[in-house]
């Protein structure tokens, strides 16, 4: 879900062509669920091996990483560690929505309303620790730096980003802004075009930008402000305020300066909580013990991997070693001029 600001968030679109040179550090979790989302049967069921283990997100972060680095972005993909305790009860509301969706895309498969089924198989998404180990696997093969978190994975991000390590984070979602990203790249890992579930109008996914600066700047706020804004209007961490979404949470920060005035002038009822969530988005667990520099390609190991243990076609898997590894080629002569 993710903070709830999305109405108060300047956007730019730019071009991957924008981008080159860059180093981008990629929410892991987030682009997997997309591929889990994007990357599906006809009624929706995700792709998998002649052992049942889904593939869908293998499948998706195999080759769009690929065409990132042949438009000579480095991705650094982020993995989430333990979520902070307060993140329970959405996770727990996560659940039970993915448990919902099943109960009816199964019922939808029996009636054969394939529409409707793939609505619901997209909404069951389900991202394992197996799936996740599988996808760190397929990285190291690939030469693709990753970084585990100690928690949320776009803490991390927003800390490398910070730290000049990367240019900026990347994710659906605008908490990496929150965790003081100078840089957030959206539509960053999906391409194509974005269907609504329940019309039949899509639109075009371009990458878009958000820059802290400028966000803070339209608003008049501070960054601690803004996180006041998004607790107000609610947080994976917190449940907000009934009755008030991002547009009132932020006229009511303005006026009163803080949450704690507003929340005393208005009489609100927060959650109890709520300063500690702050202090979450103002001082995450962070390390500074990672790389974002390219490793080498394991030719041998990426084609087992893929086509001996995962089932993928083994033709396309050489193509896309091929085009790999002219990209990691690319990738090395550029950091050898810059040098």
């Amino acid at each position: 879900m993710g903070a709830q600001i999305s109405p108060l968030i300047p956007r730019v679109r730019i071009s991957l062509r924008k981008l080159a040179g860059k180093a981008v550090a990629v929410d892991a979790y987030n682009a997997m669920y997309q591929f889990l989302a994007l990357i599906r049967t006809e009624y929706g069921t995700p792709l998998r091996d002649r052992r049942g283990r889904v593939t869908s997100h293998l499948n998706g972060l195999l080759y769009r990483t690929i065409r990132l680095l042949e438009a000579g972005v480095t991705p650094v993909y982020v993995f989430d560690g333990p979520p902070p305790r307060f993140k329970a009860r959405e996770l727990e509301e996560r659940k039970a929505v993915r448990e919902r969706a099943m109960a009816e895309w199964a019922k939808a498969v029996e009636e054969g309303d394939l529409r409707r089924a793939w609505a619901k198989a997209v909404a069951s998404s389900r991202l394992s620790r197996e799936m996740a180990e599988d996808a760190k696997v397929l990285l190291t093969l690939m030469g693709v730096p990753w970084v585990q978190a100690p928690s949320e994975g776009e803490a991390q991000s927003a800390y490398m980003a910070a730290s000049g390590d990367v240019w900026a984070a990347a994710s659906q979602d605008y908490d990496s802004i929150l965790f003081g990203a100078p840089r957030l790249v959206r539509n960053l890992t999906i391409t194509g075009r974005k269907f609504l579930r329940k019309r039949p109008v899509s639109y075009r996914l371009i990458p878009e930008l958000v820059e802290l600066d400028a966000v803070l700047s339209r608003l008049k706020l501070s960054r601690r402000q803004l996180i006041e804004v998004a607790i107000l209007a609610g947080t994976d961490y917190n449940q907000g305020v009934y009755g008030i979404g991002p547009k009132k949470a932020y006229k009511l920060i303005s006026r009163y300066g803080s949450l704690e005035k507003a929340a005393e002038a208005e009489k609100l009822e927060i959650d109890e909580s709520w300063v500690e969530v702050r202090e979450f988005y103002l001082h995450p667990p962070v390390t500074d013990r990672y790389s974002v520099e390219l490793g080498e390609l394991d030719e041998d190991g990426l084609l087992s991997f893929l086509v001996e243990e995962r089932d993928f076609d083994p033709r396309r898997v050489r193509e896309a070693i091929r085009r790999l590894k002219l990209a990691l080629q690319a990738a090395s002569r550029v950091a050898r001029l810059e040098v």
